[in-house]
Parts: C-alpha cells; sequence; structure tokens
C-alpha cells in the first residue's frame, strides 16, 4: 500500500476528490505538521497550534504518486498563502508531506514543472511527513455524509 499526505485547504472537499478517485483505498483526515500532540479542531482553527489539515490517502499500484500530486495542483490555487477560497489561516496552507526522497523529488519536480504555468509563485510547501493525527469522527467523509463544501 503506498501512501501520500497534502494539505490543500479545507480537508473536507480535498478528502472527497481523493475519496473518489479511482486508485485510492482509503483516506482519512486529520491535522499534521504543528507543534502539539492530539490537537483538536478547535486547537488547530485557532491558528496556533501550527498543523494544517491534511488528508493521509492510501492508494494502490493503479495510480501514481505522481498522479495523486496532479490531482492535488488541479483541485486547489497553490499560489495563495494560508488560504483557499474564503478559508485563511495557517492550517489552510498549501503542502506536501513526503514520506520518502522518492516522494520528495517527485513533489520537487512536479511544483518546478508546474510553476511557469502560473502567473504567481507556488507556495506549496514541501516537507518531510509529521505525525499524523486523526481528526475528530464527524469531519471522516464529511461530504459524502451530506455535509456542504465549497470546493
Amino acid at each position: 500500500m503506498n501512501k501520500a499526505m497534502i494539505a490543500a485547504g479545507c480537508f473536507w472537499g480535498v478528502e472527497e476528490i481523493f475519496r473518489t478517485t479511482n486508485g485510492v483505498i482509503n483516506t482519512k483526515v486529520g491535522y499534521s505538521g504543528g507543534n502539539i500532540s492530539n490537537p483538536t479542531y478547535e486547537q488547530v482553527c485557532n491558528n496556533d497550534t501550527g498543523h494544517a489539515e491534511v488528508v493521509l490517502i492510501e492508494f494502490d499500484d493503479s495510480i501514481s504518486y505522481e498522479s495523486i500530486l496532479n490531482i492535488f495542483f488541479e483541485s486547489h490555487n497553490p499560489t495563495q498563502l494560508n488560504r483557499q477560497g474564503p478559508d485563511y489561516g495557517t492550517q489552510y496552507r498549501s503542502s506536501i508531506f513526503y514520506f520518502d526522497e522518492t516522494q520528495k523529488l517527485t513533489a520537487e519536480n512536479i511544483l518546478n514543472t508546474l510553476q511557469p504555468k502560473f502567473k504567481n509563485k507556488i507556495v506549496t510547501e514541501i516537507t518531510k511527513a509529521y505525525e499524523f493525527f486523526i481528526a475528530e469522527d464527524y469531519h471522516q467523509e464529511y461530504v459524502a455524509k451530506g455535509g456542504v463544501c465549497h470546493f
């Protein structure tokens, strides 16, 4: 099983995009990249834990990590610093959390290839994966449960 961890704004819509992607086996929303263990949604939204809202994606060999990242870049505006749509704060930053050097190099190559296609600088962080803290149950598959999201 392969895995990827990304942040592209509010995790509800991002999860739905990947949850419905062929080759994706499982998705979980949560928090990563911060400075406390087991943060709550409220703590992350207060914008003082340093965590991003992330989606942990497990996928099979029918889809590549490169394809996952291409969907990631297509699904949000990677030139917006700490915001997506109406959501703003560092928890909504654009980030790729890599698990190994191959993922890191793939992410850097894709970002560099895509940069000329954008008028503004891509601000997506490419960072070694931090511990993943799963979000509260009501956040999991939020859109599939009928929740509204602006994605």
